[in-house]
């Protein structure tokens, strides 16, 4: 994600709130791929440190809970100061945990009655 709308828009979907970073996950029912933004604030730290954390970041979602992510929804990952000195196995964990919610909480599509009994 890279425009400041479809940021805006995942504020709507739901929210996992946690120790080191907050999930918006919005569904945008049009069943094509996952897409995510991550936002670290000033308030997390100076530049460096705030790269430091989208780089962690990145690498834990294309290592472990990229997969994890449900076809057709928008994640923005809030970052918290806490990231930076986590360990990255527990990172990792922790970001595919949250992911693994959102997939897990999704509603079936509802399927018009057969007809046959």
């Amino acid at each position: 994600m890279t425009k400041r709308a479809e940021f805006l828009a995942a504020r709507r979907g739901r929210r996992l709130n946690g120790p080191f970073f907050l999930i918006e996950a919005l569904d945008r029912a049009d069943g094509g791929s996952a897409r995510y933004g991550l936002t670290v604030t000033r308030k997390v730290g100076n530049a460096v440190e705030r790269n430091r954390i989208r780089r962690r970041l990145r690498e834990a979602i294309r290592t472990g809970c990229g997969a994890d992510m449900a076809p057709g929804f928008d994640y923005v990952v809030v970052a918290r100061r806490d990231l930076l000195s986590l360990p990255f196995e527990t990172l990792k964990g922790e970001l595919s945990r949250r992911v693994a919610k959102v997939k897990a909480s999704r509603q079936p599509p509802a399927t018009p009655p057969s007809g046959t009994e």
